[in-house]
């Protein structure tokens, strides 16, 4: 298996580079990581078919649309139309392309669509993986200016006297989305993952409404170092 997934892994990227925009959310390096968090779940999970899964994670992007377009939900699907056909002039087994092309189908939070196969499952873990932690943080911020979100409520970030409203301030969407992804994860190393990543997102909330109302979270001698520069 390893040495067909180092045939089919140049010319996946092939593919998945001659169908990229000018989205840095989900550019070659997200669809990098994508590869590399199913790669880890693939450990847990050795019966499912790692080809299966690397092309998806590959080519779930090809059809990319903005968040905030009408057929947004239409995307993945669209993805594996196009995916199955480009494969397909490549001579990718036969037998894998519907795999493939559910995995991609499933992935989509927008499409909404259940994942009836393990690889279907590493493949929406792997990629809902990259919206948490560190790298999903800077993609949610990224995000959000392309689609002249605010950084936050002026005065209340946290919305604890307000309607949560993720279109408006990026901030809420932490609240609004990310934090109910580990709960939906369909792999139980996924979640495991997910969860370890959701803290970084909790711990910057709460430090960002500190700052953003003024208050200090530096213990008593940071601060009087502070004061003294």
């Amino acid at each position: 298996m390893h040495s067909l997934l180092s045939q089919w892994q140049p010319r996946l990227l092939a593919l998945a580079t001659a169908g990229l925009g000018d989205d840095s959310a989900h550019d070659l390096n997200h669809l990098q990581r994508v590869w590399r968090n199913a790669s880890v779940l693939l450990q847990v999970h050795a019966q499912a078919d790692a080809l299966t899964v690397m092309a998806a994670c590959y080519l779930h992007d090809l059809v990319n649309l903005p968040k905030n377009h009408p057929e947004r939900h239409l995307a993945s699907r669209q993805a594996a139309a196009l995916a199955c056909h480009q494969l397909a002039e490549l001579d990718f087994p036969a037998e894998k392309l519907a795999g493939v092309a559910h995995a991609i189908e499933t992935h989509s939070f927008s499409a909404n669509l259940p994942p009836l196969t393990i690889e279907a499952q590493i493949v929406q873990d792997a990629d809902r993986i990259d919206a948490l932690g560190a790298v999903g943080l800077a993609r949610l911020f990224y995000t959000a200016a392309r689609m002249d979100s605010a950084l936050a409520h002026g005065s209340d970030p946290l919305a604890e006297h307000r309607a949560l409203d993720d279109k408006a301030y990026a901030l809420d969407h932490i609240v609004t989305k990310l934090d109910k992804l580990p709960g939906k994860m369909q792999t139980v190393a996924g979640r495991a993952l997910a969860e370890q990543r959701l803290a970084v997102l909790t711990d910057f909330r709460a430090a960002f409404a500190a700052e953003w109302a003024g208050r200090s979270s530096m213990g008593g001698d940071s601060q009087q170092r502070a004061c003294c520069l």
